[in-house]
């Protein structure tokens, strides 16, 4: 008889899994520090890497057809692939998710600024501001630039 498989079982533990497990996890699957960002985004990244290990990767010939894919929107050009948040806002629908104090916050990139809570918004900031009561840096709340500046 076939044992069950284990991976699904870990993938619906990501979601109660305490965040610093889930930091802890990172540091144990990909050998480096986790990112900054919200906890969604460290579950979904989890999920990946461990299905990545149990079942493998990309497929050599996907790879290749995602490389070629973006050499014809770049030109071949490798520095137009670094994203660059500090200058160029995130493209418009992109969804910012924050988990502050237990909830959510969720922020949509509109045409002319940012959406949360139904309210629009010129800044990240001001958001920032709204959810925290005090002042911070939008692109660091939300996790779109490090601790060092740099996106």
């Amino acid at each position: 008889m076939n044992k069950p498989d284990p991976i699904p079982a870990r993938l619906a533990a990501l979601k109660t899994t305490p965040t610093p497990d889930l930091k802890q996890q990172w540091r144990d699957l990909f050998d480096s520090e986790p990112p900054p960002f919200n906890r969604r985004y460290l579950e979904s990244r989890l999920a990946y890497r461990i299905q990545e290990l149990a079942y493998g990767g990309l497929k050599p010939e996907t790879i290749r057809r995602l490389e070629r894919l973006g050499e014809e929107l770049d030109g071949g050009d490798r520095s137009k692939r670094s994203v660059r948040l500090d200058r160029d806002r995130p493209i418009t629908g992109t969804r910012l998710l924050r988990e502050w104090q237990g909830v959510e916050q969720i922020v949509t990139v509109t045409a002319d600024g940012f959406e949360w809570q139904g309210r629009p918004y010129k800044s990240l900031s001001a958001i920032a501001r709204a959810i925290t009561g005090t002042r911070w840096n939008g692109w660091v709340f939300f996790g779109l630039k490090n601790h060092r500046g740099r996106t």
